[in-house]
């Protein structure tokens, strides 16, 4: 009897642990319209919480500052030339400097990567990346902000062959263009279903290379991966900015870390546990430390495409959702869609700022 009674209350600490283990339910932080359709997000040491919004919804202000009352206001407050045109990367490091990327095309195209000084309300710095560092396709998707090491690390999503990582050293502002056509830089020749539906951009399947990126609590790796793919990568940090290895050097030195979902953000906790979408499915699940992906949530319309994560601390994790799949930049179904979300949820550990 004594024996079953402790076996019993082993049994019941085991489960209490795995229930602990486990993030409660997400919540909607907030809903919006196409006014302000939701691309990534970035939170300070503050709590202060911004947004770049999506161009594929045409929106009238390119980032906002989500406020206390669940209003937007366009920001930063200051004039940029030329205008800043496509956002979609944002990061607040743990200085408070307010990072984003903006695309812009044309003839006179360029790439820039701005950082707004949020603590003092001016620029910190501004960076071009002209041509031949990018070409005529090309999307300063997202980043991962190193400031041991004072880098950026740019996924530069291009076409479906020149996908690359942008190597962005802040002190001298050399940028390296690496792993240009990669297979960990490229998409998988695999078809991305989303609901059931192929992806497709201007009537062909969407074939998308590397956009997910985040950087370890430690600043020690760096994971990333093509949209359309089933594999999630890893770089030692101190390899992306080993400025002697050259582009196959550098490849064999980057890991097949786990598989995973069509995925469009990612982020990482102080474990190293590797939270990310799962467009397919409506979802976001996590990649625990023994490299297992596990689906953590669903929602057929809260969760239809989620997009980015902003780590905030003790407050959680912050994720966009925004129906991206069936806008007019991809498969542009009618009508179009007009409610998006901002969600929160506990993480499985500390959620270090930065990410």
């Amino acid at each position: 009897m004594l024996k079953r009674l402790i076996l019993a209350i082993s049994a019941l600490c085991c489960l209490q642990t795995a229930c602990a283990e486990q993030p409660k339910d997400f919540k909607v932080f907030r809903e919006m319209d196409a006014t302000n359709a939701p691309a990534n997000i970035a939170v300070g040491a503050d709590g202060r919480i911004f947004m770049s919004t999506h161009l594929a919804y045409g929106p009238p202000h390119k980032i906002v500052e989500v406020m206390p009352d669940g209003s937007f206001e366009p920001y930063p407050k200051a004039e940029f030339f030329p205008e800043i045109n496509a956002v979609l990367g944002a990061i607040v490091d743990r200085d408070g400097i307010f990072w984003f990327l903006d695309t812009i095309w044309g003839k006179d195209g360029m790439g820039r990567v701005i950082g707004w000084d949020t603590k003092n309300e001016k620029l910190y710095k501004i960076f071009h990346i002209p041509r031949p560092l990018i070409y005529d396709n090309f999307i300063l998707n997202d980043m991962a902000v190193d400031r041991d090491n004072n880098a950026i690390y740019i996924a530069e999503t291009a076409s479906d062959t020149t996908s690359a990582i942008l190597v962005l050293d802040i002190d001298t502002g050399l940028v390296r263009r690496v792993l240009e056509g990669s297979k960990v830089t490229t998409p998988e020749d695999k078809q991305m279903i989303i609901r059931g539906k192929p992806l497709t951009m201007q009537g062909n399947d969407a074939k998308v290379g590397i956009n997910p990126i985040t950087i370890d609590d430690q600043n020690e790796y760096v994971y990333f991966a093509p949209m359309t793919s089933t594999a999630l990568y890893r770089v030692k940090t101190a390899d992306l900015l080993d400025k002697t290895l050259d582009n196959a050097a550098l490849e064999a030195r980057v890991e097949r870390y786990a598989d995973k979902p069509m995925s469009d953000g990612i982020t990482i906790d102080s474990e190293g546990n590797v939270y990310i979408s799962d467009i397919a499915n409506s979802a976001l699940g996590v990649i625990t430390t023994d490299r297992k992906y596990t689906q953590l949530f669903q929602d057929d319309n809260i969760l239809d495409w989620v997009e980015g994560f902003a780590n905030a601390g003790d407050a959680g994790i912050y994720a966009t959702a925004n129906k991206l799949h069936r806008s007019p930049a991809f498969n542009n179904e009618q009508p179009t869609p007009n409610q998006f979300y901002i969600i929160q949820f506990e993480p499985l550990a500390h959620a270090t700022l930065g990410r």
